[in-house]
Protein backbone atom coordinates (compact mmCIF):
# COMPACT_ATOMS: atom_id res chain seq x y z
CA UNK A 1 0.00 0.00 0.00
CA UNK A 2 1.38 3.43 -0.95
CA UNK A 3 2.03 5.97 1.79
CA UNK A 4 -0.42 8.89 2.07
CA UNK A 5 0.86 12.14 0.61
CA UNK A 6 1.95 14.64 3.27
CA UNK A 7 1.01 18.20 2.28
CA UNK A 8 2.60 21.04 4.28
CA UNK A 9 0.59 24.25 4.74
CA UNK A 10 0.36 26.75 1.88
CA UNK A 11 1.85 30.01 3.21
CA UNK A 12 -0.53 32.33 1.39
CA UNK A 13 0.38 35.50 3.27
CA UNK A 14 4.07 34.95 2.63
CA UNK A 15 3.46 34.57 -1.10
CA UNK A 16 1.31 37.69 -1.13
CA UNK A 17 4.07 39.58 0.70
CA UNK A 18 6.64 38.42 -1.89
CA UNK A 19 4.52 39.78 -4.72
CA UNK A 20 3.76 42.96 -2.82
CA UNK A 21 7.52 43.56 -2.49
CA UNK A 22 7.98 42.97 -6.22
CA UNK A 23 5.28 45.53 -6.97
CA UNK A 24 7.32 48.09 -5.06
CA UNK A 25 10.48 47.16 -6.97
CA UNK A 26 12.02 44.05 -8.49
CA UNK A 27 14.88 42.46 -6.55
CA UNK A 28 18.30 42.22 -8.25
CA UNK A 29 17.69 38.55 -9.11
CA UNK A 30 14.69 39.54 -11.26
CA UNK A 31 15.90 42.72 -12.95
CA UNK A 32 16.10 40.93 -16.30
CA UNK A 33 12.28 40.87 -16.22
CA UNK A 34 11.97 44.66 -16.20
CA UNK A 35 11.19 44.66 -19.93
CA UNK A 36 7.99 42.73 -19.09
CA UNK A 37 6.94 45.00 -16.25
CA UNK A 38 3.23 44.92 -17.16
CA UNK A 39 3.15 41.13 -17.02
CA UNK A 40 5.02 41.07 -13.70
CA UNK A 41 2.48 43.56 -12.34
CA UNK A 42 -0.35 41.24 -13.35
CA UNK A 43 1.26 38.21 -11.66
CA UNK A 44 1.77 40.25 -8.48
CA UNK A 45 -1.74 41.69 -8.44
CA UNK A 46 -3.14 38.30 -9.45
CA UNK A 47 -1.47 36.70 -6.44
CA UNK A 48 -3.05 39.26 -4.12
CA UNK A 49 -6.40 38.66 -5.83
CA UNK A 50 -6.32 34.87 -5.73
CA UNK A 51 -5.37 34.88 -2.04
CA UNK A 52 -8.20 37.32 -1.32
CA UNK A 53 -5.79 39.91 0.09
CA UNK A 54 -6.21 42.79 -2.36
CA UNK A 55 -8.13 45.01 0.04
CA UNK A 56 -5.78 44.22 2.93
CA UNK A 57 -2.53 44.73 1.05
CA UNK A 58 -3.37 47.61 -1.30
CA UNK A 59 -4.07 51.08 0.05
CA UNK A 60 -6.46 53.41 -1.75
CA UNK A 61 -3.49 55.60 -2.67
CA UNK A 62 -1.55 52.69 -4.18
CA UNK A 63 -4.64 51.49 -6.03
CA UNK A 64 -5.09 54.84 -7.76
CA UNK A 65 -1.36 55.19 -8.41
CA UNK A 66 -1.16 51.77 -10.06
CA UNK A 67 -4.23 52.43 -12.15
CA UNK A 68 -2.65 55.65 -13.37
CA UNK A 69 0.61 53.86 -14.21
CA UNK A 70 -1.21 51.22 -16.24
CA UNK A 71 -3.24 53.80 -18.17
CA UNK A 72 -0.01 55.67 -18.89
CA UNK A 73 1.05 52.60 -20.89
CA UNK A 74 -1.98 52.77 -23.20
CA UNK A 75 -0.64 53.92 -26.56
CA UNK A 76 -2.35 54.51 -29.88
CA UNK A 77 -1.31 55.19 -33.44
CA UNK A 78 -1.59 53.90 -36.99
CA UNK A 79 -1.90 50.29 -35.74
CA UNK A 80 -4.67 51.01 -33.26
CA UNK A 81 -4.22 51.11 -29.50
CA UNK A 82 -3.21 48.78 -26.69
CA UNK A 83 -0.78 48.67 -23.80
CA UNK A 84 3.01 48.69 -23.75
CA UNK A 85 5.22 46.56 -21.44
CA UNK A 86 6.37 49.63 -19.54
CA UNK A 87 7.46 53.25 -19.81
CA UNK A 88 10.77 52.68 -21.61
CA UNK A 89 11.38 54.19 -25.08
CA UNK A 90 8.29 56.39 -25.18
CA UNK A 91 7.19 59.71 -26.57
CA UNK A 92 4.43 62.08 -25.50
CA UNK A 93 4.27 63.96 -28.80
CA UNK A 94 1.29 64.00 -31.15
CA UNK A 95 -1.18 62.55 -28.70
CA UNK A 96 -4.20 61.33 -30.73
CA UNK A 97 -6.77 61.73 -27.95
CA UNK A 98 -7.19 62.63 -24.30
CA UNK A 99 -7.57 58.95 -23.40
CA UNK A 100 -4.15 57.89 -24.68
CA UNK A 101 -1.03 58.77 -22.76
CA UNK A 102 1.30 58.04 -25.68
CA UNK A 103 1.15 58.17 -29.45
CA UNK A 104 2.88 54.98 -30.54
CA UNK A 105 5.66 54.77 -33.07
CA UNK A 106 7.93 51.93 -34.13
CA UNK A 107 9.68 52.10 -30.76
CA UNK A 108 6.69 52.24 -28.41
CA UNK A 109 4.13 50.02 -30.13
CA UNK A 110 1.48 48.30 -27.98
CA UNK A 111 2.13 44.63 -27.16
CA UNK A 112 -0.67 42.05 -27.34
CA UNK A 113 0.39 40.00 -24.29
CA UNK A 114 0.89 43.12 -22.21
CA UNK A 115 -2.52 44.38 -23.31
CA UNK A 116 -4.14 41.21 -21.97
CA UNK A 117 -2.20 41.65 -18.69
CA UNK A 118 -3.16 45.33 -18.43
CA UNK A 119 -6.87 44.67 -18.86
CA UNK A 120 -6.88 42.02 -16.13
CA UNK A 121 -4.74 44.14 -13.81
CA UNK A 122 -7.17 47.04 -14.15
CA UNK A 123 -10.05 44.67 -13.46
CA UNK A 124 -8.31 43.43 -10.28
CA UNK A 125 -7.99 47.09 -9.23
CA UNK A 126 -11.69 47.54 -10.09
CA UNK A 127 -11.17 50.31 -12.64
CA UNK A 128 -14.23 51.54 -14.54
CA UNK A 129 -12.46 51.39 -17.96
CA UNK A 130 -13.77 54.77 -19.07
CA UNK A 131 -10.32 55.48 -20.55
CA UNK A 132 -10.25 52.35 -22.73
CA UNK A 133 -9.98 53.01 -26.47
CA UNK A 134 -12.15 50.09 -27.59
CA UNK A 135 -12.22 50.92 -31.30
CA UNK A 136 -8.46 51.30 -31.29
CA UNK A 137 -8.07 48.00 -29.45
CA UNK A 138 -10.03 46.14 -32.15
CA UNK A 139 -7.88 47.81 -34.81
CA UNK A 140 -4.77 46.73 -32.90
CA UNK A 141 -5.91 43.08 -32.90
CA UNK A 142 -6.44 43.25 -36.66
CA UNK A 143 -2.98 44.75 -37.11
CA UNK A 144 -1.38 41.89 -35.16
CA UNK A 145 -2.93 39.06 -37.20
CA UNK A 146 -0.80 37.78 -40.06
CA UNK A 147 -1.70 36.16 -43.35
CA UNK A 148 -1.19 32.68 -41.87
CA UNK A 149 -3.77 33.37 -39.15
CA UNK A 150 -1.30 33.78 -36.30
CA UNK A 151 -0.93 36.87 -34.13
CA UNK A 152 2.36 38.62 -33.42
CA UNK A 153 3.34 40.43 -30.23
CA UNK A 154 3.35 43.78 -32.06
CA UNK A 155 2.06 44.56 -35.57
CA UNK A 156 4.38 43.23 -38.27
CA UNK A 157 6.81 41.50 -35.91
CA UNK A 158 6.36 38.09 -37.53
CA UNK A 159 6.85 36.29 -34.21
CA UNK A 160 3.40 34.73 -34.06
CA UNK A 161 2.67 31.73 -31.83
CA UNK A 162 -0.22 30.36 -29.77
CA UNK A 163 0.44 32.65 -26.80
CA UNK A 164 -0.61 35.62 -28.89
CA UNK A 165 -3.54 33.72 -30.40
CA UNK A 166 -4.84 33.11 -26.88
CA UNK A 167 -4.40 36.76 -25.90
CA UNK A 168 -6.33 37.87 -28.99
CA UNK A 169 -9.16 35.47 -28.15
CA UNK A 170 -9.21 36.44 -24.46
CA UNK A 171 -9.27 40.16 -25.29
CA UNK A 172 -12.11 39.58 -27.77
CA UNK A 173 -14.04 37.65 -25.11
CA UNK A 174 -13.54 40.45 -22.56
CA UNK A 175 -14.66 43.03 -25.13
CA UNK A 176 -17.57 40.78 -26.17
CA UNK A 177 -16.62 41.79 -29.70
CA UNK A 178 -14.99 39.37 -32.13
CA UNK A 179 -14.77 41.75 -35.08
CA UNK A 180 -11.07 42.38 -34.42
CA UNK A 181 -9.95 38.90 -35.47
CA UNK A 182 -10.38 36.55 -38.42
CA UNK A 183 -11.41 33.49 -36.40
CA UNK A 184 -11.42 30.89 -39.25
CA UNK A 185 -7.83 31.79 -40.17
CA UNK A 186 -6.83 31.79 -36.51
CA UNK A 187 -8.30 28.32 -36.00
CA UNK A 188 -6.59 27.04 -39.14
CA UNK A 189 -3.26 28.18 -37.68
CA UNK A 190 -4.14 26.69 -34.29
CA UNK A 191 -4.86 23.29 -35.80
CA UNK A 192 -1.50 23.30 -37.62
CA UNK A 193 0.13 23.58 -34.19
CA UNK A 194 -1.37 20.27 -33.00
CA UNK A 195 1.17 17.45 -32.68
CA UNK A 196 1.03 13.69 -33.00
CA UNK A 197 1.07 13.41 -29.18
CA UNK A 198 -2.19 15.33 -28.80
CA UNK A 199 -0.64 18.46 -27.35
CA UNK A 200 0.12 21.71 -29.16
CA UNK A 201 3.42 23.28 -30.09
CA UNK A 202 4.12 26.97 -29.81
CA UNK A 203 3.97 27.18 -33.61
CA UNK A 204 3.54 24.64 -36.45
CA UNK A 205 6.11 21.79 -36.49
CA UNK A 206 7.15 22.46 -32.86
CA UNK A 207 6.94 19.79 -30.14
CA UNK A 208 3.98 19.68 -27.78
CA UNK A 209 4.34 21.94 -24.71
CA UNK A 210 1.97 22.50 -21.80
CA UNK A 211 1.71 26.29 -22.19
CA UNK A 212 0.73 26.37 -25.86
CA UNK A 213 -1.64 23.46 -25.23
CA UNK A 214 -3.48 25.55 -22.66
CA UNK A 215 -3.49 28.51 -25.05
CA UNK A 216 -4.98 26.36 -27.82
CA UNK A 217 -7.68 24.75 -25.67
CA UNK A 218 -8.66 27.99 -23.95
CA UNK A 219 -8.95 29.70 -27.34
CA UNK A 220 -11.19 26.91 -28.64
CA UNK A 221 -13.52 27.17 -25.65
CA UNK A 222 -13.51 30.99 -25.45
CA UNK A 223 -14.84 31.36 -28.98
CA UNK A 224 -18.61 31.89 -29.29
CA UNK A 225 -20.62 29.00 -30.79
CA UNK A 226 -20.92 30.57 -34.25
CA UNK A 227 -17.11 30.79 -34.54
CA UNK A 228 -15.98 27.76 -32.56
CA UNK A 229 -14.14 24.79 -34.06
CA UNK A 230 -14.31 22.20 -31.25
CA UNK A 231 -12.10 19.15 -30.86
CA UNK A 232 -13.44 15.77 -31.92
CA UNK A 233 -13.98 13.13 -29.19
CA UNK A 234 -10.88 11.29 -30.42
CA UNK A 235 -8.80 14.46 -30.24
CA UNK A 236 -10.04 15.22 -26.72
CA UNK A 237 -9.10 11.73 -25.54
CA UNK A 238 -5.64 11.95 -27.09
CA UNK A 239 -4.99 15.37 -25.53
CA UNK A 240 -6.15 14.22 -22.10
CA UNK A 241 -3.86 11.20 -22.28
CA UNK A 242 -0.85 13.37 -23.15
CA UNK A 243 -1.63 15.86 -20.39
CA UNK A 244 -1.92 13.15 -17.75
CA UNK A 245 1.48 11.69 -18.62
CA UNK A 246 3.12 15.04 -17.84
CA UNK A 247 2.64 14.32 -14.11
CA UNK A 248 5.71 12.42 -12.91
CA UNK A 249 6.89 10.71 -9.74
CA UNK A 250 7.53 14.05 -7.98
CA UNK A 251 3.83 14.88 -8.21
CA UNK A 252 4.63 17.92 -10.33
CA UNK A 253 3.84 18.35 -14.00
CA UNK A 254 6.35 18.89 -16.79
CA UNK A 255 6.01 21.05 -19.86
CA UNK A 256 7.26 18.53 -22.38
CA UNK A 257 7.58 14.77 -22.65
CA UNK A 258 10.49 13.48 -20.60
CA UNK A 259 11.33 16.81 -18.93
CA UNK A 260 11.57 17.69 -15.24
CA UNK A 261 8.53 18.98 -13.34
CA UNK A 262 8.08 22.75 -13.19
CA UNK A 263 5.64 24.64 -10.98
CA UNK A 264 4.23 26.77 -13.81
CA UNK A 265 3.26 23.66 -15.80
CA UNK A 266 1.18 22.52 -12.85
CA UNK A 267 -1.11 25.31 -14.01
CA UNK A 268 -0.78 25.02 -17.78
CA UNK A 269 -1.45 21.28 -17.78
CA UNK A 270 -3.99 21.04 -14.96
CA UNK A 271 -5.91 24.00 -16.41
CA UNK A 272 -5.96 22.24 -19.77
CA UNK A 273 -7.41 19.14 -18.11
CA UNK A 274 -9.98 21.34 -16.37
CA UNK A 275 -11.03 22.86 -19.71
CA UNK A 276 -11.52 19.36 -21.10
CA UNK A 277 -13.55 18.31 -18.05
CA UNK A 278 -10.93 15.77 -16.93
CA UNK A 279 -9.42 17.51 -13.90
CA UNK A 280 -10.55 14.65 -11.62
CA UNK A 281 -8.06 12.32 -13.31
CA UNK A 282 -5.15 14.39 -11.94
CA UNK A 283 -3.40 13.34 -8.72
CA UNK A 284 -4.21 16.56 -6.89
CA UNK A 285 -2.57 15.75 -3.50
CA UNK A 286 0.69 14.80 -5.22
CA UNK A 287 0.69 18.04 -7.24
CA UNK A 288 0.06 20.08 -4.09
CA UNK A 289 2.93 18.34 -2.30
CA UNK A 290 5.27 19.23 -5.18
CA UNK A 291 4.16 22.87 -5.12
CA UNK A 292 4.65 22.94 -1.35
CA UNK A 293 8.26 21.85 -1.87
CA UNK A 294 8.75 24.83 -4.22
CA UNK A 295 7.73 27.35 -1.55
CA UNK A 296 10.43 29.74 -0.36
CA UNK A 297 10.75 30.24 3.39
CA UNK A 298 10.33 34.01 3.11
CA UNK A 299 7.50 33.95 0.57
CA UNK A 300 7.15 33.21 -3.10
CA UNK A 301 7.12 29.99 -5.12
CA UNK A 302 9.92 28.86 -7.42
CA UNK A 303 9.86 26.74 -10.56
CA UNK A 304 11.47 23.82 -8.68
CA UNK A 305 12.62 23.06 -5.14
CA UNK A 306 15.71 25.01 -4.12
CA UNK A 307 15.51 27.65 -6.85
CA UNK A 308 14.70 31.38 -6.65
CA UNK A 309 11.01 32.36 -6.38
CA UNK A 310 9.43 34.88 -8.73
CA UNK A 311 5.95 36.37 -9.28
CA UNK A 312 5.34 34.29 -12.45
CA UNK A 313 5.74 30.90 -10.77
CA UNK A 314 4.08 32.15 -7.59
CA UNK A 315 0.91 33.21 -9.35
CA UNK A 316 0.65 30.21 -11.67
CA UNK A 317 1.25 27.78 -8.81
CA UNK A 318 -1.57 29.38 -6.84
CA UNK A 319 -3.79 29.37 -9.94
CA UNK A 320 -3.19 25.63 -10.28
CA UNK A 321 -4.21 25.17 -6.65
CA UNK A 322 -7.33 27.29 -7.13
CA UNK A 323 -8.41 24.95 -9.93
CA UNK A 324 -7.68 21.74 -8.03
CA UNK A 325 -7.30 22.37 -4.27
CA UNK A 326 -6.31 19.42 -2.08
CA UNK A 327 -8.37 18.56 0.97
CA UNK A 328 -6.35 19.44 4.07
CA UNK A 329 -7.33 19.85 7.70
CA UNK A 330 -5.86 23.32 8.09
CA UNK A 331 -7.69 24.78 5.07
CA UNK A 332 -4.60 26.71 3.98
CA UNK A 333 -4.90 25.48 0.39
CA UNK A 334 -8.29 27.11 -0.17
CA UNK A 335 -8.06 30.07 -2.55
CA UNK A 336 -10.46 32.30 -4.48
CA UNK A 337 -12.18 30.40 -7.33
CA UNK A 338 -10.57 30.82 -10.74
CA UNK A 339 -12.04 31.34 -14.20
CA UNK A 340 -9.84 28.83 -16.01
CA UNK A 341 -10.37 30.19 -19.53
CA UNK A 342 -9.41 33.80 -18.72
CA UNK A 343 -6.95 32.89 -15.92
CA UNK A 344 -8.21 35.29 -13.28
CA UNK A 345 -10.53 34.96 -10.30
CA UNK A 346 -14.21 34.60 -11.07
CA UNK A 347 -14.99 37.91 -9.35
CA UNK A 348 -12.37 39.75 -11.41
CA UNK A 349 -13.58 38.23 -14.67
CA UNK A 350 -17.14 39.16 -13.74
CA UNK A 351 -16.03 42.78 -13.16
CA UNK A 352 -14.10 42.80 -16.44
CA UNK A 353 -17.02 41.49 -18.47
CA UNK A 354 -19.34 44.07 -16.91
CA UNK A 355 -17.05 47.05 -17.58
CA UNK A 356 -14.81 46.31 -20.57
CA UNK A 357 -17.41 45.77 -23.34
CA UNK A 358 -18.43 48.91 -25.15
CA UNK A 359 -21.81 50.40 -24.36
CA UNK A 360 -21.82 52.16 -27.72
CA UNK A 361 -19.11 53.11 -30.18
Amino acid sequence: MSKPVVIPPLTQKGHAAHCNRCLAGLPASLLDLDGSRMAISFYCLGTLDITGLVDQKITDTDRESWKEWIWDQQAGGVYGSGFRPGPFMTTTENQPSQHLATYSNDYSTPHIIMTYCALLSLAILRDDFTKLDRKGLLQFLRSCQGADGSFSTIPGAGDGDLRMTYCAFAISALLNDWSGIDAPRAFAYLRRCRTYEGGYGQSPTCEAIGGPTYCALASVYLAPPHLAMPLTPAERKQTTRWLLQTQNETGGLSGRTGKLADACYCFWCSASLDILGDRALLNTPAMAAFLASCQFNFGGIAKAPGTTPDPYHTYLSLAAVAIAPPETEDGSWRLQPLNTLINATTDTVKWAKEHIPARAY
